[in-house]
């Protein structure tokens, strides 16, 4: 997912859900998409530029009446006397546009950046953005013996960070409906194999419960680690931890990082291969192969069978279908997902320290990135799909598509940032009881724990006394 937590702990994103709420499209500001081309590709035609763009996610928008201004959500939630239903609270309230640059997102060209940190490293953003088309509906990636292969740049992505680029099998339109006209547009419908609780699904504020989608993690790392993993499910039933293939994890200790066989203080292309039963499109899911290449040379694998995650040797998803539902859920087409998070709860302990990597104990954890890289960032370009082999060839011509849009944000984004109006964790010294919430990215209330209880974080925007 990414805003997961590999054996995942992360319930993900509870109070994310609990924010979700799907009313009418606001134009303070107006939502304009900052501009990400991307390339589908074919051997023979080469790489077709594509009108696409970014969008963010529901929970960083301010939500609030139409007449008054006041805000329809609150720290626990929605307000009920505002929002008595779905109807209601779609008649009553609008949800804004955002400024992509104050969220620590922007665009250049090809190449989209995230910082972990918005105000100058002051507020924990993570933000997370989702690859939409011009019909306004989040395209649609089916990968089934087909390659994706993009660059990114880590060097400032220290311990305890997560840049990750990954699939989740979520609505194309992102719940569009009459009480939730503006759907994808303005980035709702999250779904991902830790099956966050929702109590809004694609924004219908009366569908309530865990909302799980099979998930594919292409890439999850930092400048010390790194992962790729898929996640299939059966209805609410995951694959939570998903055979990741974790270089350091399997033994290769001087594999990734900086100065290391794939060298982390440069730009990395990192190409996925899903490998089919049939060698086809058609066929049934079989093999997913990693390459990086850097400098133009294609890096020697970690593994001397190659780094692969092969359907005959993952096991932990056979409960929910294994590769055979990840074929399906390609089938359908999954939704191409970008985030950028830290994690106050294991400091990011699954992905980069112990057996996982070489991280200390201490270094993930957010106070100390804050205090240390607080213009922590990725930088994702080049990103390009399409069929086996086809995707980076140095002699594959690139081709414009007539379509293209302007006034879109391409602003690369200073190291200062602007200040947003999205509402930051403070704590008080009130205590919460057991199970109540005390912690979470928009929280505002009480973040110590009566006596006997630790305030545990399950993700970014949820945790609570246990």
């Amino acid at each position: 997912m990414a805003f997961k937590y590999a054996y995942k702990l992360s319930l993900t994103t509870f109070l994310l859900s609990r924010l979700s709420v799907a009313q009418v499209p606001g134009t303070n500001p107006p939502e304009v998409h900052p501009k990400l081309p991307t390339y589908k590709c074919t051997r023979v035609a080469g790489c077709v530029k594509q009108d696409t763009s970014v969008v963010l996610d529901w929970v960083f928008r301010s939500i609030h009446t139409v007449s008054t201004n006041e805000p329809c959500k609150t720290a626990w939630g929605v307000d009920r006397t505002i929002c008595p239903d779905q109807l209601t609270c779609s008649k009553r309230c609008v949800v804004e546009g955002m400024d992509y640059y104050a969220a620590g997102v922007s665009t250049s060209g090809d190449a989209l950046t995230l910082y972990q940190y918005n105000r100058g490293g002051t507020d924990a953003g993570s933000p997370r953005v989702y690859l939409l088309g011009p019909d306004g509906n989040y395209v649609l990636f089916n990968l089934n013996g087909q390659e994706i292969s993009f660059d990114v740049d880590l060097s400032e992505l220290p311990c305890g960070e997560n840049g990750a680029l990954y699939l989740s099998e979520m609505q194309a339109d992102g719940g569009r409906s009459t009480l939730n006209p503006g759907g994808a547009n303005y980035g709702s419908g999250y779904c991902d194999a830790q099956c966050p609780y929702q109590t809004w699904k694609n924004g219908n504020l009366d569908a309530a419960g865990p909302y799980c989608c099979n998930e594919m993690d292409i890439l999850e790392a930092n400048s010390r680690a790194s992962q790729f993993a898929p996640h299939a499910c059966a209805g609410n039933d995951c694959d939570k931890t998903g055979c990741p293939f974790n270089p350091y994890a399997r033994g290769y200790k001087n594999y990734w990082g900086p100065g290391m066989t794939v060298d982390t203080t440069q730009p990395i292309r990192v190409l996925t291969q899903f490998i089919t039963d049939d060698g086809s499109p058609h066929g049934t899911l079989s093999i997913i192969r990693r390459k990086y290449i850097q400098n133009g040379q294609v890096i020697a694998s970690a593994s001397a069978s190659g780094d692969e995650i092969r359907s005959d040797g993952c096991l932990t998803g056979e409960e929910v279908g294994g590769f055979a539902t990840m074929t399906k859920s390609f089938e359908r087409g999954m939704v191409l997902a970008f985030s950028i998070w830290n994690d106050p709860g294991q400091y990011m302990h699954w992905l980069d320290s112990g057996d996982n990597g070489p991280c200390s104990a201490t270094e993930g954890a957010p106070s100390y990135i804050q205090a240390n890289y607080p213009n922590a960032r990725v930088i994702f370009s080049k990103i390009r799909w399409g069929e086996l082999d086809s995707t980076t060839s140095n002699t594959n011509p690139i081709t414009t598509t007539s379509t293209t849009a302007s006034g879109r944000l391409t602003t690369k984004l200073s190291s200062t940032l602007s200040t947003t109006s999205r509402a930051t964790t403070t704590a008080n010294t009130d205590f919460q009881s057991q199970w109540s919430q005390c912690y979470g990215i928009g929280y505002t209330g009480p973040t110590r724990c009566a006596s006997g209880y630790t305030c545990s974080t399950l993700n970014p925007y949820y945790g609570q006394c246990l």
